[in-house]
């Protein structure tokens, strides 16, 4: 199959309201401490000062993940906090009950059988801020990069516009027929112990900036998304926020899930079914 593709209006108006407003809430002083850890992006080398380990052992729960700039040297903010926030992740699909149902919706397991998913996993989800003027960048990148399987081609991602995606708040951009060329670069783990938990192995291709293609979707379009295929997004710098919700699939029969991925089963949550 050649992705990315758009549905148009796969989740209607009252939906995506109920999502946008279910998204979970943290505030300061409100339980347990929530422990500053920037956001990774696809272009990012992990260094010492990252707090990797808030990251690599969020497989399994949810947690928050700040945008660049957002503190300064003692921690504190200097943006409203509310603000501050790139991402909630990454097993919303698990113990959220509105993020679990839409993850196994019957427009969802629809979706998968109709593109030929026999055992399909749900392996992560992400609720992405895209907040106004501060949203961060997403370099080029091809998501098997992180998250890798043995043959390629069994990973897709399903990324739902909770608010209208324009080129002024950050949509996604794709260049088409990449998602043949391989994948050349990947995030691994490192062994315990080591100082980043986390490195990089190999190099992207300089891909030509001309190939890009933007894709503008309204608030309720499901994006799906090629595991090899190369995409990006630029900074909002737009008065408006650009909420999604985005997860994985992986085809589970007959596929290897890498044992060097950052993100990895546990005995807590294995990838679930996505068919219920």
């Amino acid at each position: 199959m050649s992705l990315p593709t758009a549905v148009r209006n796969f989740l209607l108006a009252s939906s995506t309201r109920q999502k946008s407003s279910r998204k979970p809430r943290w505030a300061p002083g409100a339980g347990p401490a929530v422990t500053p850890c920037r956001c990774l992006s696809p272009s990012d080398t992990p260094s010492p000062q990252d707090n990797t380990e808030y990251f690599l052992s969020s497989g399994d729960k949810i947690r928050f993940f700040f945008e660049k700039g957002v503190f300064d040297e003692k921690g504190n903010f200097l943006v409203p906090p509310e603000k501050s926030i790139n991402k909630i992740g990454h097993a919303l699909h698990a113990h959220d009950p509105v993020f679990k149902g839409a993850t196994h919706s019957s427009k969802v397991q629809a979706v998968a059988r109709s593109l030929g998913f026999h055992m399909p996993v749900v392996v992560q989800s992400m609720y992405i801020f895209k907040q106004p003027r501060i949203g961060g960048k997403v370099p080029a990148h091809q998501d098997a990069t992180f998250l890798y399987t043995e043959p390629l081609g069994r990973l897709l991602g399903l990324w739902i516009a909770l608010e209208d995606t324009t080129v002024e708040n950050g949509c996604l951009w794709f260049i088409p027929g990449s998602h043949t060329s391989g994948v050349s670069r990947r995030m691994v783990r490192t062994p315990a112990g080591s100082m980043t938990g986390i490195s990089i192995r190999g190099s992207d291709p300089a891909w030509d900036n001309s190939l890009y293609v933007p894709t503008e979707v309204g608030r309720g379009s499901l994006v799906l998304i090629h595991g090899e295929v190369v995409h990006k997004s630029e900074q909002n710098l737009s008065d408006h926020s650009r909420h999604v919700y985005t997860f994985h699939l992986m085809e589970a029969s007959g596929t290897v899930w890498s044992p060097e991925n950052w993100l990895q089963p546990t005995a807590e949550l294995p990838f679930p079914p996505l068919y219920t």
